[in-house]
């Protein structure tokens, strides 16, 4: 992302001011699963959430987790020549399990030099007191980033959607990582069924000042296989196009703290997966469309 000294604060200038150097994402799955599907809080998952729970690009979880981080690495190997990347745990949610299990997993990931950073997808409702006291640790061996999947601050979406907690829980877990020194990201989806553009913008400009640093923008995605379909096969449910999509993101950025990392602006949907909206399945035209926005701004 390239904006020309635009307030807006890049993930690549962010990397770049805090490492000193470009380092790679990979994905990695620690193989997890989630309250909301395991029947502590539900069966189904939030509405638009795939069988892999947001993990589809990440390397098979019955693989340890150095050598998914070794196979991820040859797969990037053609496009990075750097030495060092942030370990990313994305699928369902990264701090439900067993404690030990829990710590182990990311201490072996930190103690490797090639990674720099630690990152982990959860949700705000599994952050308990062990939980805490584990990332504390691990954060005394490498940087810990945390991923908190808010996708919106409207009680009645969240409740469609099936988020499965409310606002408030949310805010704790933010006082509770910001205390511990970690870097918060929050995920926001655009789109989400029933939203309006000042919705979204609301949720963008809560996230903002809720004391997170880090913002993932991204388009709702219509996958195979998710209660999400089955609303858009049936017409309860529509998609943006690309014009509304973008004008959506910039309307979210204009509300954003100037030193709020962007981490996304959008995300890929696997295309064996995606329904709808299909032409996000063309990743150089919707980020060439919405930086040409941004620059005008």
């Amino acid at each position: 992302m390239n904006w020309h000294g635009k307030r807006y604060y890049s993930f690549d200038s962010f990397l770049k001011n805090y490492f000193g150097e470009k380092i790679y994402k990979v994905s990695l799955d620690g193989g997890f699963t989630c309250p909301n599907r395991d029947g502590t809080l539900g069966t189904g998952g939030c509405i638009f959430c795939s069988s892999l729970g947001s993990g589809d690009f990440s390397p098979k979880a019955d693989m340890d987790i150095d050598r998914q981080i070794e196979q991820a690495k040859q797969l990037v190997a053609s496009k990075f020549k750097g030495e060092h990347y942030i370990a990313y745990f994305q699928s369902f949610t990264n701090t439900y399990g067993d404690i030990d299990r829990l710590r182990d997993i990311y201490r072996k990931a930190a103690m490797r030099s090639d990674i720099a950073v630690i990152s982990i997808a959860t949700r705000p409702d599994c952050l308990g007191n062990q939980v805490i006291d584990m990332l504390r640790d691990i954060q005394r061996i490498k940087p810990v980033w945390v991923e908190l999947g808010l996708q919106t601050i409207h009680e009645e979406t969240a409740k469609l959607i099936n988020r499965g907690y409310p606002l408030s829980v949310y805010d704790e877990a933010v006082k509770k990582l910001r205390d511990l020194g970690v870097h918060v990201i929050v995920h926001m989806i655009l789109g989400l069924p029933g939203e309006t553009q000042r919705d979204m913008i609301e949720t963008a400009e809560y996230i903002g000042k809720s004391g997170a640093q880090g913002i993932k923008l991204q388009l709702l995605h219509v996958l195979k296989g998710t209660n999400l379909a089955e609303l858009y096969q049936n017409g309860e449910c529509s998609v943006l196009s690309l014009e509304d999509y973008t004008e959506c993101v910039v309307s979210c950025l204009k509300v954003l703290p100037p030193d709020m990392v962007i981490h996304r602006l959008t995300g890929d949907g696997p295309k064996k997966l995606l329904i709808a909206p299909l032409w996000s399945a063309d990743k150089k035209k919707v980020m060439n469309t919405i930086n040409a926005a941004v620059r005008q701004l």
